[in-house]
């Protein structure tokens, strides 16, 4: 999720987490990230997200953030285990990033020789290392202009993509991208505000009774989270930003 303003992610987390074992196959762990400020709240947890406990106290506790990444896991590379539980979150010029990703990477085994290295034995978090590590090396202990990292980062999604499925999520807490190599989607909830019923759970919610007419909310999901809005689908190579809530044009 990405928005203008602090917006809790309850509503589409009840039926995120439904995917966690009950109405989908994605039960070897879960997490979330919300950045609050220079901070990040994570959770994660081994356990199914339908069995949970923190899933849900994600439910009932109304955390509030401008980004949010969540995920929930089917394993292909690394035992279940805490260690290889999505989002993963690493330091990088004095800012947290927070980074999930869906899909298997064959043969991918980048050489690691910096501060960045994976502690869990899953691609995804040899991947998210591999970016942070480039990304130090290009531009050094500063970061640079968003249009200079954005397309640095595109060189680096697509060559990881070479590699197998790479769909993937990356925020500092200030913006949000996203890669597809096969499925994602996403929709910007703003004024006029309507009411959304979820596919998986049967809850619905009016958004005009809980929202202003200037907030915007951005979400980006694998798969369509609700019967009754429009979705819009990424083109397969589409690395998309995203800031305030706002899309930009894909690179």
């Amino acid at each position: 999720m990405n928005c203008n303003v602090p917006t809790d992610i309850v509503f589409s987390f009840t039926g995120f987490a439904m995917r966690g074992g009950h109405t989908d196959t994605h039960h070897d762990g879960w997490g979330i990230a919300f950045f609050e400020g220079a901070g990040v709240r994570h959770f994660v947890d081994h356990q199914a997200a339908i069995a949970s406990p923190i899933a849900e106290l994600i439910k009932r506790y109304p955390i509030k953030s401008t980004n949010v990444i969540a995920h929930i896991r089917k394993a292909t590379q690394g035992k279940v285990a805490l260690e290889n539980c999505h989002p993963f979150v690493r330091e990088l010029w004095g800012q947290y990033w927070v980074f999930a990703h869906n899909g298997d990477l064959k043969a991918f085994a980048p050489a690691l020789d910096g501060a960045y290295r994976p502690v869990g034995s899953t691609d995804s978090e040899r991947a998210f290392c591999y970016i942070l590590q480039q990304l130090r090396a290009r531009f050094g202990a500063v970061r640079p202009p968003l249009a200079d990292l954005r397309s640095a980062l595109s060189g680096l999604v697509h060559e990881i993509a070479t590699h197998g499925t790479f769909n993937m999520m990356l925020s500092s807490g200030g913006e949000l991208f996203a890669h597809c190599s096969t499925n994602l989607f996403y929709l910007v909830r703003q004024h006029p505000f309507d009411t959304a019923k979820l596919s998986d759970e049967d809850v619905s919610v009016d958004f005009s009774q809980v929202t202003t007419p200037d907030d915007r909310v951005a979400i980006i999901v694998t798969q369509p989270l609700t019967t009754n809005e429009q979705w819009t689908g990424f083109i397969p190579g589409e690395l998309k930003l995203f800031i305030d809530g706002v899309p930009q044009a894909a690179v």
